[in-house]
């Protein structure tokens, strides 16, 4: 009996194809926002810097099942959004843009890093601190849940913008859309000044809760699409 010499050949399934992980890894800046959208609406409306400890207590504690949810669905969250940037990055170093690509994938890298820090706190309170009187603690762990947005302002910026230039770069996208980009950078970038006591522009103001976290979910849909209509690639990465 001789041993076969043929050569195995590659599946025939579709999951076996680069372009299926193509599609699957481009979208995955979509999945990322649907997943943080939906744990945004389950974590519900956290207390402001300074409020008082019954307001924590009943948030943190009575609201326990839906914080320690949340934490799973934000933690899918940022899994998508690694995702995402691999990617984004892959599609940069194919069009000789290595250099961008790398920059963005270290800025997601801290992005992600200071998200997992807020996840991680928020849980902890809901799963013991709020509930073991210890109000100074958890009053300082909710204050500081405010002041890590504030400071995440400064790598997703740099997020954006080794995206936007590495994109225009590359060909990918028009002079006009990078200069939106360009102010996509600044208006984040304006999100790590917001140190006022109170008010709009406070660390649990409109604009470090509402205005500069749209603005990066906007960008990260504009670059799924990018990634998505832009001709496949037949490369070894996937």
């Amino acid at each position: 009996m001789t041993e076969s010499t043929t050569p195995m050949t590659s599946s025939s399934s579709v999951y076996a194809t680069g372009a299926f992980w193509e599609r699957l890894w481009g979208t995955s800046g979509i999945h990322f926002i649907v997943f943080f959208v939906i744990a945004y609406f389950f974590y519900g409306d956290q207390p402001q810097i300074g409020a008082p400890a019954d307001a924590l207590i009943a948030f943190y504690d009575g609201d326990r099942n839906r914080i320690l949810i949340a934490a799973v669905l934000y933690g899918m969250a940022v899994l998508n959004l690694l995702w995402f940037v691999a990617a984004l990055r892959s599609a940069l170093a194919d069009a000789g843009q290595e250099g961008w690509g790398a920059a963005a994938s270290v800025a997601s890298a801290a992005v992600a890093v200071l998200f997992l820090l807020q996840i991680t706190f928020s849980a902890v309170l809901a799963y013991s601190i709020a509930r073991s009187g210890n109000d100074a603690l958890t009053t300082g762990l909710n204050d500081l849940l405010w002041v890590i947005g504030v400071l995440s302002s400064f790598p997703r910026a740099m997020l954006i913008m080794a995206g936007t230039f590495g994109l225009w770069r590359a060909r990918f996208i028009s002079n006009a859309m990078f200069g939106v980009g360009v102010g996509a950078v600044v208006l984040v970038l304006l999100g790590g000044t917001t140190w006022m006591t109170g008010g709009f522009w406070a660390p649990d103001g409109a604009y470090a809760r509402f205005v500069s976290p749209i603005i990066g979910l906007v960008w990260v849909v504009f670059v799924s699409r990018v990634l998505v209509t832009k001709s496949p690639a037949t490369r070894a990465a996937w």
